[in-house]
């Protein structure tokens, strides 16, 4: 588990690095806040300040792995000290898929990247809902996931965003339970068929893993859904935002028609071990 003093030191790291080059980071803060491993996340120090941070985060049998460096203290190695040093522990862990993370205006970053002969794999966006108005919607059933639904969660993850059945199992056992998070299940006709993720921290709301399985597609649930969750936040006060990948052209369409602007992208890289 990460001390106090280090999740402070990754955050004040993580807001000058984004001040300096005018973008923003993905470091999956909930996963951070609540590690159970000391093989995940590498610093390097220089009289006794945080110059440097990689953190990876384990998906099944995939991991995603994130850096940053101190603007000063750039192209003296540190960096690439410490990445040696995550890759090796990726070797130990054995993983079998590495996605490297980076903004996608970082372009130093990328260029890095390239240099450790990682291949573009895919961009997504962070979208942001700008205020509207939005009407009310009906014909469907929001309700907390149970721990019956594991098994349908999992099939969700596999059928509408096509990841493997063990990183599937993974992801969703490690989110039951997960803090300042609402797990929901959608219902149509007493049938489960999809599932949304609400997490709120501070003033935002973040939707994740909203799918829909794929039979049921087309139909304007998901719309109704979406409305009714983003209708839903907002009244409560919250600004809400999500990611979605640039490859799905169907979910970005779906968040644009009802208000989400893009306001970053981040780029994944396949690192060839």
């Amino acid at each position: 588990m990460l001390t106090t003093r280090q999740l402070n030191e990754i955050e004040q790291l993580q807001k000058e690095v984004e001040a300096y080059d005018v973008l923003e980071l993905k470091l999956n803060w909930e996963m951070l806040r609540s590690r159970d491993s000391k093989q995940l996340d590498f610093f390097h120090y220089e009289s006794n300040k945080l110059i440097a941070f990689i953190g990876l985060y384990s998906f099944g049998s995939t991991v995603e792995v994130t850096g940053m460096v101190k603007p000063t203290e750039r192209r003296k190695g540190h960096f690439t000290k410490l990445f040696e040093e995550a890759m090796t522990s990726v070797q130990q862990i054995g993983y079998k898929k590495v996605l490297l993370n980076t903004p996608a205006r970082a372009k130093a970053a990328q260029d890095f990247l390239k240099n450790q002969g990682a291949l573009y794999k895919f961009s997504e966006h962070q979208m942001q809902w700008e205020p509207q108005p939005l009407t009310a919607s009906t014909g469907f059933i929001l309700r907390q996931a149970e721990s019956t639904d594991l098994k349908m969660r999992i099939r969700l993850d596999v059928e509408a965003f096509d990841i493997s059945l063990e990183d599937a199992t993974a992801m969703e056992s490690r989110l039951s339970g997960e803090q300042d998070t609402e797990m929901l299940m959608i219902d149509v006709n007493n049938e489960t068929i999809g599932k949304i993720r609400i997490q709120r921290r501070d003033s935002q709301a973040w939707i994740y893993g909203f799918s829909i399985l794929p039979e049921y597609q087309g139909r304007g649930i998901g719309r109704k859904v979406l409305q009714h969750t983003v209708k839903q936040q907002s009244e409560a006060g919250y600004s809400i935002h999500l990611d979605v990948e640039t490859k799905n052209a169907h979910a970005l369409r779906l968040y644009e028609a009802i208000g989400f602007v893009v306001k970053h992208a981040q780029d994944y890289y396949v690192y060839q071990k």
